[in-house]
């Protein structure tokens, strides 16, 4: 009888289709497990981590391929769960991605690993040179001097300047090396990840006496005041420890005085202090100072947290429609607060990591070290320390994090006793990953995770989107609403401003009313804030020569490049390209060259002159790149160090600020005209959430709204509150035209550098699916950029009914798809496959 031998099978991160057989060494088989990483050969001298998702024993008599030895098992612990992988396949299959796409977006970067080549001399290598050029002898010799040189290193040594090729080019240049046995290529793995450690001091045993102490001060100040200043840092921090000489962290100690390895050598010497080193976290520890009993819930906000729980009884979800600023958030802590009580975890996701770093604190307030963050801010290794947080927490419910607040990528955490998630803003496109697969909804993803997990999940929004309210109306979600602000502060006053008069009474160039600059004044010397908002970064939108009509292009896209007046360059918005500002027209050589459109930092500029003694600041993309950008102007509007805000629509996304007395919208008119069958819904969507910001605590806030559509019916929805009659009109156009939610759109994206490839590519594509699909596939049709980047596009739109054959005409569109991937059409063509397009 033939021995079983354990095979494990591996998803590695990788856009490769499926998962890989391993033979799993005898020493990992009691150690290994389902969720286990793993580091593992894949091609001809790659090594990569993986994950394990199926372990079985089979006679290898039985395995008709060749097969591969795991190479190291890395955690002898699951880092993930049999929970995550469904999700993981899931995913994989509903949005039509490989789940080696979805493993790279769903654990941290750090989790992995890569082999790295080196190249070493051949042990068998006696050290003659005869027979090697120049540049081989240089490689040698450097070789004698070093143990190993990385891909880099030796291209340096070839004086290779092209660095995206290099890895080829070397293996090239040094193939004759390894034929005659002069170097060897090696792989080596290496793990990023390095536990942070921190010295932390404490005062020695011979002087914690106040009789010792005394001495060392006396003769301290008397000849080592350095050290003396250290010590009373020491004992500053110290006093607020209910123990007796505690471990003060050295780095807290340098806040106060000036870093010096010398000062704490001399009292190390002294045995005055003692320093031991031990391991950190890279993320500040939170600490609640209140309960949950000291929110104070008003009468309706009873009412729809009790309506909540009745719901969630019934219902697995339920969506919670509250207006703005009618305390929705004191709802979910609430709502959290029994969850944990119950030894459970709980996801409260946002749309924006501005959003979510207001959120923290105000969760931390009460919930404390519970708290934990997730977002693209925090670097690798933080993000690593909070994955390892969750799983601690997962073990032992009083470690860890029980709460995190996260954006979209926090459902992947692994999350074992999930309880309750909450999405707030859960009509936010933010939601929706659109560069690289998976294309995936978080919304539609954390639904999954609750189910999965047995947790309730509740939606919040003040205006929700059309497909949610729709499965309220269904019987498909429950409703909650909560129709009345917090404290009885009315609504904000809204007005509209006809900007079509504006321009007669000012001329072309006009870009704020004389209402709206009154009204920013008069708030100004109320002492309130204001938010001015305006979706278009950049100073101007373009340039343009008033003589031949010239418009400065990108080189790499079908776009104009917007005017930044901080960097002083032309940039686009979509490759990166920029360039310096033309002093003249290069077409006529005119030098009236103007601006057109209107950008964030022209706003900025503009109300800088018209109110000279405000401190107006601005959030947008360009403002908040670095890590605490965020943080920081969110403390400044918070402490009142702001007075006016500028910025795009990362200001209209949840964020509380008890002192916005006014809230001016700049151009309603970019929201509306958009070729988008969501286009209304979103302006109604934007309007309503920027103009929430106004008056939430104290008294009535005011929002001015400058349009050249005041008749539009959105703009008159949004002014009047009125969510249903916007729903009624979208729900009404949608079912004429078939468009979600009575259907499902799949869209497929082509590239191509040269159009007569993508053309007969998109065609043949088309082709192949109209012949099953019929009319429900629309196109192919360029986009409404064509080109960029250097690559044309083209988009298919397939609609599919929503119905019981769902499954069965989405299969096709994968078989079609993955059927041209073999044709030679597929040659050097980009496809992009995204399931519910946002």
């Amino acid at each position: 009888m033939s021995e079983m031998n354990r095979f494990v099978e591996v998803i590695v991160p990788l856009p490769v289709k499926g998962t890989f057989t391993y033979l799993l060494p005898d020493e990992f088989k009691d150690t290994t497990a389902v969720g286990s990483m793993v580091v593992v050969p894949f091609g001809s001298r790659k090594y990569y981590s993986g994950i394990i998702c199926r372990v079985f024993d089979e006679d290898i008599a039985n395995i008709n391929f060749a097969i591969k030895r795991v190479s190291t098992l890395l955690d002898d612990k699951p880092v993930v769960s049999y929970k995550d992988l469904n999700l993981w396949h899931w995913l994989a299959d509903y949005y039509i991605c490989n789940i080696g796409e979805v493993m790279a977006v769903a654990i941290p970067s750090m989790f992995r690993l890569a082999s790295e080549s080196f190249v070493t001399l051949h042990p068998d290598f006696t050290g003659d040179v005869t027979g090697l050029n120049d540049s081989d002898i240089d490689v040698v010799e450097a070789l004698m001097n070093n143990k190993q040189l990385s891909i880099q290193q030796i291209a340096a040594i070839f004086e290779i300047e092209d660095k995206k090729d290099a890895k080829k080019n070397v293996y090239r240049q040094i193939q004759s090396l390894i034929k005659n046995c002069v170097v060897e290529l090696q792989e080596e793995v290496k793990n990023p990840y390095r536990p942070r450690y921190e010295e932390f001091i404490t005062i020695g045993e011979k002087y914690r006496s106040d009789e010792a102490m005394n001495e060392v001060f006396d003769k301290l100040q008397k000849k080592a005041y350095k050290q003396l200043e250290f010590l009373l840092a020491y004992f500053k921090y110290a006093a607020k420890y209910n123990e007796d000489f505690p471990e003060i962290a050295k780095s807290l100690i340098y806040r106060d005085v000036d870093p010096n390895r010398t000062v704490i050598n001399s009292l190390l010497k002294k045995e005055v202090i003692s320093i031991s080193k031990r391991r950190v976290g890279r993320i500040e520890t939170l600490e609640s100072t209140e309960t949950t009993g000291g929110i104070i819930l008003s009468d309706a906000q009873n009412k729809a947290l009790d309506a909540l729980k009745l719901s969630l009884k019934d219902n697995d979800i339920a969506l919670l429609d509250g207006v703005s600023s009618s305390g929705k958030t004191e709802i979910y802590f609430k709502l959290i607060e029994e969850v944990l009580n119950e030894g459970r975890q709980v996801l409260l996701l946002l749309p924006e990591i501005a959003v979510s770093t207001q959120m923290l604190y105000r969760a931390a307030k009460y919930f404390g070290s519970k708290v934990g963050v997730y977002h693209s801010k925090y670097n690798h290794a933080e993000r690593v320390e909070v994955w390892n947080a969750v799983l601690d927490n997962n073990k032992d419910a009083t470690k860890g994090y029980s709460l995190i607040i996260g954006t979209r990528t926090s459902v992947f955490l692994p999350f074992e006793r999930l309880g309750l998630v909450v999405v707030d803003e859960e009509h936010d496109v933010s939601y929706k990953q659109y560069d690289s697969p998976p294309r995936f909804n978080a919304r539609d993803c954390a639904i999954y995770v609750a189910k999965t997990h047995g947790a309730k999940i509740m939606l919040g929004t003040a205006t929700p989107s059309v497909e949610s309210y729709f499965n309220t109306q269904n019987g498909k979600y429950a409703l909650v609403k909560l129709d009345e602000r917090y404290g009885g502060i009315l609504p904000p006053e809204t007005i509209v401003v006809d900007m079509r008069e504006e321009r007669k009474k000012k001329g072309m160039s006009v870009n704020f009313s004389d209402f709206l600059i009154q009204e920013i004044s008069r708030a100004l010397d109320k002492g309130k804030q204001v938010l001015i908002y305006q979706n278009r970064r950049g100073f101007a939108l373009h340039l343009e020569c008033e003589v031949c009509g010239w418009v400065p292009q990108c080189v790499n896209c079908d776009v104009s490049l917007t005017y930044h007046k901080a960097f002083n360059q032309m940039r686009c918005h979509y490759c990166g390209y920029h360039t310096s500002v033309p002093m003249e027209c290069p077409k006529c050589h005119s030098n009236a060259v103007v601006m057109k459109g209107l950008g964030t930092e022209q706003v900025e500029e503009e109300l800088e002159k018209l109110f000279p003694e405000a401190v107006v600041r601005r959030m947008d993309l360009d403002t908040t790149r670095k890590k605490n950008a965020f943080k920081e102007l969110i403390s400044d509007l918070s402490s009142g160090k702001i007075n006016i805000l500028v910025g795009t629509q990362m200001i209209a996304k949840g964020l509380d600020f008890d002192n916005i007395g006014l809230v001016g919208i700049v151009n309603a008119d970019n929201l509306l005209y958009f070729p988008d069958f969501r286009a209304f819904e979103r302006s109604y969507q934007q309007i309503c959430q920027i103009s929430g910001r106004a008056g939430r605590k104290n008294e009535r806030g005011r929002v001015v709204i400058q349009t050249f559509s005041p008749e539009h019916p959105i703009i008159q929805y949004a002014v009047a509150g009125d969510y249903y009659a916007m729903y009624s009109r979208e729900i009404s156009d949608r079912r004429e035209h078939n468009y979600p939610p009575f259907c499902r759109l799949i869209n497929i994206k082509m590239q191509h550098r040269d159009y007569k490839d993508l053309d007969a590519a998109a065609q043949c594509l088309a082709d192949m699916l109209k012949r099953s699909l019929g009319r429900r596939v629309l196109g192919p049709e360029y986009n409404s950029i064509p080109r960029m980047n250097n690559y044309y596009i083209k988009n298919i739109m397939i609609k599919i009914e929503r119905s019981n054959d769902f499954f069965r005409l989405k299969s096709i569109v994968v078989s079609s798809y993955n059927e041209f991937l073999r044709r030679k059409e597929s040659r050097g063509v980009r496809v992009a496959v995204d399931v519910d397009p946002m």
